[in-house]
């Protein structure tokens, strides 16, 4: 299955079996709150391509072509879904194969209000006083609804978005060697998306900055989560070319100059390109990360990004102080995060009792 577009002002991205990792970045409210992915981590990357094609699925120099491959799309479920996030995951089938689609509305924009009100149809609801209320009808282009396609899906991806009951784990360094690092392990979660944007094969179009150091170098570029039209809900991934770090757990002291370089020149790029400074971003990792190779995350301060509460996300500026007075710091600290009802994850740290 290619990338194509939805002729119902549809932004549509397509994704191709990413893993979805051990954390959950986008399953309900909750997790959008936690995603890549994820969000997220989280599945949660802004994906516009077909093997072998344009990686946007445009050719180059035309317009997006616009058809609906939705038309053959029939739920089964709704997995879940938020009015006040206005946002849903649908479970479903497109031309037989199992299906995860996730609707959600994009932000007003304000470099184009002069034409919402201009152009949009008002129909009144109540008038009381100085109070009035209406439906606005917005012209189509300023009307879109972000959505995201998994297809084909497997069960794992189902579950990843479906509404569940979250758990607190509490886990220890040794926790982290005897349950945590052989689960994950075993799951053997392909990275070969990940392996792709660092070796340019895929989305190198949508890079804001590489360093191509193998040591300290990394890749900017934004998340699925973010719809790059307006830097009110920016949001940036930094991937480590470093490929033996699967999380804050393998950090240490050797690794500050890598932090240190991401924390330095991914704040510098995204000042160049976004005109937003430093003390307006949220720089973090998480843990459990939604999937297993070392990357940051940058959104602006103030956008309600999944996964920046407390119980997931550790700042980046931490990270490198406590290195800096602890050397092993994250291979011994106990350490706390969510997991839902149905993580594999979850169940082994209930057979070892520590649940």
């Amino acid at each position: 299955m290619t990338l194509i577009w939805s002729k119902a002002c549809f932004q549509t991205e397509t994704i191709f079996d990413r893993s979805s990792g051990g954390g959950s970045d986008m399953a309900n409210v909750a997790a959008k709150r936690e995603i890549s992915s994820a969000e997220s981590e989280e599945l949660s990357r802004e994906a516009k391509r077909a093997k072998g094609d344009n990686k946007n699925g445009e050719e180059s120099g035309n317009e997006p072509e616009w058809k609906n491959i939705l038309s053959t799309f029939t739920t089964s479920s709704v997995l879940s879904d938020s009015a006040r996030e206005k946002i849903m995951f649908l479970h479903g089938k497109i031309a037989g194969d199992e299906a995860v689609v996730v609707l959600e509305k994009t932000p007003i924009r304000e470099d184009s209000l002069a034409e919402l009100f201009k152009d949009s149809k008002l129909r009144l609801d109540m008038r009381n006083d100085i109070y009035s209320s209406y439906r606005l009808q917005a012209p189509p282009h300023l009307n879109e609804i972000k959505t995201t396609v998994v297809c084909p899906a497997t069960e794992k991806h189902v579950k990843k978005y479906r509404r569940q009951e979250s758990f607190l784990v509490e886990e220890t360094g040794d926790d982290y060697r005897s349950i945590t690092l052989p689960y994950v392990q075993q799951q053997s979660l392909s990275l070969q998306w990940v392996y792709n944007i660092l070796e340019k094969k895929a989305e190198a179009e949508r890079v804001v900055y590489d360093d191509p150091d193998p040591e300290v170098g990394f890749v900017l570029l934004p998340d699925l989560k973010w719809d790059q039209k307006q830097v009110d809900d920016l949001y940036l991934i930094a991937i480590a070319r470093q490929k033996d770090i699967k999380s804050l757990r393998d950090l240490s002291s050797e690794h500050l100059p890598l932090l240190h370089n991401i924390f330095h020149k991914g704040k510098a790029a995204i000042l160049e390109r976004y005109n937003l400074p430093a003390s307006k971003l949220r720089v973090y990792l998480h843990y459990q990360p939604s999937y297993y190779h070392l990357h940051v995350h940058f959104t602006k301060l103030g956008h309600d990004a999944p996964g920046c509460g407390v119980e997931r996300a550790h700042l980046l500026a931490d990270v490198i102080q406590n290195l800096q007075a602890d050397p092993q710091f994250y291979r011994t600290r106990t350490l706390w995060f969510p997991l839902r009802a149905d993580d594999g994850l979850l169940g082994r740290f209930k057979e070892a009792g520590r649940l």
